[in-house]
């Protein structure tokens, strides 16, 4: 569990002070509290809450607008009181008009998050990386970000706006539209789904000044850049939404693949170790200092 003196106003400030580093701010993604957890013990500063991950750890299916709000808030809620670091989540389309969106930014603030992102999606939304994207006109949008910025009681928590209309107008009107949201308040922003080297890079160089948003979408429609060429190009905050889905999938169906055809996981036992591991893992030699403390 995460800190009990660990104060999400904190982690908010935190997460302002490493954007402003001037280096990319690497956030893995994570879909459970456990995923959470070793985003953190592997040393990294930031936690991203996935939609997607989300998604697919709650219902078993991908990432086409399914989940509601209170759903969302709640794993939000579970990974940030699971670690120390700052955690940014996926908000979608902040669940409706602006009115809805003064609820979110107010729900996810009291979950504990550090910073949110918006997306301006029709609902139901789809992963930034799969086909049949609509988009809002950039007007509701707009009125959406004044809602989030208003709708917020700590200043410190970041609002993220994101579009996605590169797949469907083109990469100009991406620009255009994260120039407007800018000025509607949005702290960052996050041009989804540039489709090569070339439009990155002119996303990076026309919204230079701004802090931007990198998603490193794996096997999604935008090419992998190294780090070293993303800090060149000045983005704030790189994303990597799937590794721990992909990784933890990848390893459960070859566990299960053994298992079926062994009979038992005898022959595994080696490779995903034991319990006592995990459960360190977990934080259990915290929970039994607590014990201790608080006993009579």
């Amino acid at each position: 569990m995460g800190d009990l003196l660990s104060h999400p106003g904190n982690r908010r400030a935190r997460l302002r002070e490493l954007l402003g580093s001037g280096r990319p701010v690497l956030a893995p993604g994570a879909f459970d509290a456990h995923s959470a957890r070793l985003v953190e013990q592997a040393g990294f500063d930031v936690v991203y809450m996935t939609g997607f991950g989300t998604t697919a750890s709650l219902l078993g299916r991908p990432d086409v607008g399914l989940l509601g709000q209170a759903e969302m808030v709640d794993n939000a809620r579970r990974l940030a009181g699971a670690v120390d670091v700052p955690l940014v989540a996926d908000a979608d389309t902040g669940y409706g008009n602006p009115i809805n969106v003064v609820r979110t930014v107010r729900e996810y603030e009291q979950a504990g998050v550090a910073g949110l992102h918006l997306e301006d999606q029709v609902m139901p939304k789809r992963c930034g990386h799969l086909a049949g994207k609509v988009v809002v006109p950039s007007e509701d949008m707009e009125a959406k970000i004044r809602a989030a910025v208003e709708a917020r009681t700590d200043p410190d928590l970041v609002i993220i706006a994101r579009t996605d209309v590169a797949a469907v107008e083109g990469l100009d009107a991406a620009i255009d539209r994260a120039r407007r949201f800018a000025d509607a308040g949005a702290d960052v922003l996050f041009v989804e789904a540039p489709t090569s080297e070339q439009d990155i890079e002119k996303v990076a160089t026309a919204l230079a000044g701004h802090q931007l948003v990198f998603n490193w979408a794996e096997g999604g429609r935008t090419p992998p850049l190294s780090l070293e060429r993303l800090t060149e190009m000045g983005f704030a905050l790189v994303l990597f939404p799937v590794s721990t889905l992909l990784a933890a999938d990848t390893a459960m169906r070859s566990v299960l693949a053994r298992l079926r055809a062994d009979g038992t996981p005898a022959g595994v036992l080696d490779e995903i170790g034991g319990l006592d591991g995990f459960a360190d893992r977990e934080g259990l030699a915290e929970i039994r200092e607590m014990e201790t403390r608080f006993s009579s």
